[in-house]
């Protein structure tokens, strides 16, 4: 009889105790979750992003692009940061966003496909 409310006394001591320490254990998995998203999803998608916007920040006068509708023309010009009159056709000049512009064509690829 005097044994077991000893015990009890025990266990809830120790349990108590453990409180911080048992969800350690927990804490360390988020943060090795949150280190992989980091390594392996953010910080790559960040570098995309920064190499897309220097590639439209570059673009100049006679460089082939490809508009977010899918068109692709030659930079006729830059009219300012912001705009490049893009020509589809000849004669067909329209005006397009820089920032709606998916990609520069690189042109040594561009002469190899034509």
């Amino acid at each position: 009889m005097l044994i077991t409310p000893a015990f009890a006394q025990t266990a809830g001591a120790a349990g108590a105790s453990s409180g911080f320490a048992g969800m350690m254990p927990l804490l360390i998995q988020f943060a090795l979750i949150g280190l992989v998203f980091w390594f392996f999803i953010i910080r790559p998608q960040n570098q995309k992003m920064k190499e897309h916007r220097a590639k439209l920040a570059a673009v100049q006068k006679g460089d082939q692009v490809v508009t977010g509708g899918g068109l692709v023309g030659k930079v006729s010009r830059v009219i300012d940061q912001d705009f490049i009159e893009v020509e589809l056709a000849p004669n067909v000049k329209v005006r397009a966003v820089k920032s709606t512009l998916t990609d520069v064509i690189d042109p040594a690829v561009a002469a190899a496909n034509d």
